[in-house]
């Protein structure tokens, strides 16, 4: 019996020090507040990215949850606004997967919302489920997608700068290795969707790095997140049914909360004093290092090339073979160069008046061409 109670003390010791060491999150500690201010979270309706929504409105932030499910994204803006007492957290259509819906909602923003402070690229997906496209689905929903929405909402960006942009990645990046010509290849099979899962993930450290590049001396100032180990819908929604009963409660043990995942998202979206780090990686609410392939400057101008061909912008662009032509944003595409200057240093964000429409329903105003389903977090 006593080596029992031994062996279960041991245990509990050994869970504490990995649960405080390992799997509890440092706080943001980001406290000023963001009356007159307005954000955009990607993926909001559950997980990090409603966590995330939540302190933001909590502070007094104007909130736009950009989702693809309406039902969804309108129960969690309900919740949202029940919770922090904030009437202004709104709805807004949008399918990462869909570069024509991308373009539908960035359409819908500009002409309803009269700035943009902080934009946070929380969505992205894990597995393919089910669907067969015939471009890479993971590469499109968590890098293409946020991509061509940064482009297209670059203009309040940088008229309400200074202004942030923050883009979740992985520590799933360190296994990433981008073969360029390969980029948009159909992902077939779960170990093509686990390469091309880190893949997208050291997309997006370069893309926050080439943006903070492009982005010299604008006031916009972008950083990659990673919110840790956190028990979300991202991979267990993609588990066999029996498989669940099993990893449901493991997941609850060693893994974080989505609160405690929205936390490093927050602080690189809140921190006064980091916009010298523009372009980095965080991690546990504070810069890390990354491997080299993460910090390769001539394969993020690449990527940054490459990614505009497939978001359909700029010169020599090419036709995605499932969107219909889209005509190209010239505001968007002149207000980054190719020159590639060096890291911008910006200082915290601004302040204006607050006070606008709710104006969640424009979208369904703007005709999209109809695609399939995707699951986003």
């Amino acid at each position: 019996m006593e080596a029992l109670l031994l062996g279960a003390g041991l245990l509990l010791g050994a869970y504490v020090l990995v649960y405080y060491n390992l799997v509890k999150a440092p706080p943001c500690g980001c406290i000023g507040s963001l009356r007159g201010r307005t954000a955009v979270v990607t993926g909001a309706n559950s997980g990090i990215g409603k966590m995330t929504a939540l302190e933001l409105a909590r502070r007094g932030a104007r909130v736009v949850l950009a989702c693809r499910s309406r039902e969804r994204g309108e129960a969690a803006a309900f919740d949202l606004r029940q919770e922090s007492g904030n009437n202004e957290v709104i709805f807004m259509a949008l399918d990462l997967a869909s570069l024509a819906s991308v373009r539908a909602f960035a359409t819908a923003f500009l002409g309803s919302e009269p700035r943009l402070d902080i934009l946070i690229h929380n969505a992205g997906i894990s597995s393919c489920g089910r669907r067969k496209e015939t471009f890479n689905l993971l590469l499109r929903v968590n890098h293409i997608g946020p991509f061509l929405l940064t482009h297209l909402l670059l203009p309040h960006l940088k008229s309400c700068a200074p202004s942030r942009v923050v883009v979740v990645s992985s520590a799933a990046h360190q296994r990433g290795r981008l073969d360029f010509t390969r980029l948009n290849r159909p992902v077939v099979g779960w170990r093509q969707e686990l390469r091309a899962y880190a893949d997208s993930k050291l997309a997006n450290v370069l893309f926050a790095r080439e943006l903070a590049t492009q982005l010299e001396g604008s006031g916009v100032t972008c950083y990659a997140a990673h919110p840790g180990p956190v028990n979300s819908e991202l991979f267990l929604r993609h588990l066999p049914g029996w498989l669940r009963p099993m990893l449901c409660p493991l997941a609850w043990l060693v893994l974080r909360a989505p609160q405690g995942g929205a936390q490093t998202p927050l602080y690189c979206a809140l921190q006064e004093g980091i916009e010298p780090l523009s372009g980095r990686y965080f991690a546990n609410c504070h810069v890390e290092e990354v491997p080299p392939a993460a910090r390769d400057d001539p394969a993020a101008h690449r990527l940054w090339e490459a990614s505009k061909k497939l978001a359909g912008l700029g010169p020599g662009k090419d036709e995605d073979p499932d969107e219909e032509p889209q005509p190209e944003d010239s505001g968007a595409l002149s207000s980054l160069s190719t020159s590639r200057p060096k890291k911008p240093r910006v200082s915290g964000l601004s302040h204006a008046p607050g006070g606008l429409p709710d104006l969640s329903k424009l979208t369904q105003q703007i005709q999209v061409k109809a695609e399939p389903t995707h699951q986003l977090s």
